[in-house]
């Protein structure tokens, strides 16, 4: 990523002191930035403010995204450092600027003065005790500050306390807001991660990878001020980006997304099958053939649903988007999957028995008139059993080539 180093402001010999040669500054602070212009002046302030404080050698990048509002020129002349980044995108621009760092460590926030960069200290504790990504928390319940008019309401009391509570059950992340877009963490530690969302999900991503990899996470909380823009809105949109956030939580957690919802359905139908088979009448409903047909599609329907979640693990653990699973591993093998075929084909022989004892009836009644109450008791369980027994021999094969490790 191409960057231009530019010189530091007088009176931040911090800045200056890191602009030697062969000096590394220990941390370095990235903001993304869009047209930032009448907010940049006070956060880099505020972060050279910072920075002294801690009393460590740090810079300043601002990772501008196409600004047209002279962000380039107000940065450059505050003393930090501006690294062009052609690629839209917020976690486009997030990206080039710690591709561009050369800090050990790296604190990202946004450059729109909601975040007080002079809370540098507090992160900088954490890192060095030892923790790889250190988290920002706006909200009270985990030591927050919201001050008035900071954050929407639907923000604050529903959606980022809901994707919270979902971060901490479905990831087990140690957090109490997922959405906080100020945070620190190591250099090696990022790169770890392989980040690759490039829109808003950047955060998202980050958060949920270092869960799943049960990284040293910690939280420290922070006050959010409100948007110090008047010129444009706020980048982000209420709706659209919750619909994105629970899309990318469903993405990475195929459990919820696939299985669970797969072994609810494939239960359901179990009872189905269990109540209409022997035609029990229960509280005088009589369970029978109906019953019988909508318990199939449950448990065809769950059963790919459960496939659908095998098939997503394996892909997404062979590519790096998530770590390996031994459970997985154990059942994803060459001998459990030789024995997946053989079920899947005597599923397939089974049910064909069924249906060919149904064949057979209507032989005996010389092609005419059927029980249809009688025979569906054969055809619909024929035509469940084959077809999930054909599911399983064409994923057995699937599984076998999602399996295979590139060299």
């Amino acid at each position: 990523m191409p960057s231009v180093s530019l010189s530091p402001h007088p009176g931040s010999s911090a800045l200056a002191e890191n602009d030697a040669p062969g000096v590394a500054p220990e941390l370095s602070i990235v903001m993304p930035c869009l047209n930032e212009a009448e907010t940049l002046r006070a956060c880099i302030g505020k972060a050279q403010e910072g920075i002294a404080a801690a009393g460590i050698a740090a810079e300043i990048i601002i990772a501008d995204n196409g600004s047209t509002d002279g962000s380039q020129a107000l940065a450059a002349s505050l003393g930090a450092r501006v690294v062009p980044v052609s690629r839209r995108g917020y976690g486009s621009a997030l990206m080039g600027g710690i591709e561009a760092a050369r800090g050990q460590y790296i604190l990202m926030g946004d450059a729109d003065d909601s975040y007080d960069f002079r809370e540098v200290p507090n992160f900088m504790a954490k890192l060095r005790e030892g923790f790889e990504l250190v988290q920002g928390c706006r909200l009270p319940s985990g030591g927050g500050t919201v001050r008035a008019g900071a954050m929407p309401a639907m923000h604050r009391w529903w959606g980022n306390p809901m994707f919270s509570w979902m971060a901490r059950v479905w990831f087990r992340a140690p957090i109490h807001d997922v959405y906080c877009g100020m945070r620190a963490f190591t250099r090696d530690f990022y790169l770890s991660l392989d980040q690759r969302c490039t829109g808003m999900e950047f955060a998202t991503e980050m958060m949920i990878k270092s869960s799943l990899r049960r990284a040293r996470i910690a939280e420290v909380p922070i006050t959010l001020h409100p948007d110090g823009r008047t010129a444009h809105p706020p980048h982000l949109r209420t709706f659209r980006d919750g619909w994105r956030t629970l899309r990318f939580f469903l993405m990475y957690s195929p459990r919820w997304l696939y299985l669970f919802p797969g072994l609810a359905l494939t239960t359901l139908g179990l009872i189905g099958y269990a109540v209409a088979m022997p035609q029990l009448r229960i509280n005088g409903l009589r369970f029978d053939v109906h019953t019988l047909l909508f318990a199939s599609l449950s448990i065809i329907a769950g059963y790919q649903s459960v496939l659908f979640g095998v098939f997503t693990k394996t892909f997404a653990v062979s590519e790096g988007l998530l770590p390996r699973d031994d459970r997985l591993a154990r059942w994803v093998n060459e001998r459990s999957l030789a024995w997946a075929l053989v079920l899947g084909v005597l599923s397939m022989v089974t049910g064909l028995a069924l249906l060919g004892h149904a064949v057979w009836v209507w032989y005996s009644v010389h092609f005419g008139d059927l029980e249809y109450a009688r025979t569906l008791r054969s055809v619909i369980p024929g035509v469940t059993f084959t077809t999930l027994g054909f599911q399983t021999v064409l994923s057995s094969f699937f599984l076998g080539i999602l399996a295979l490790r590139r060299r």
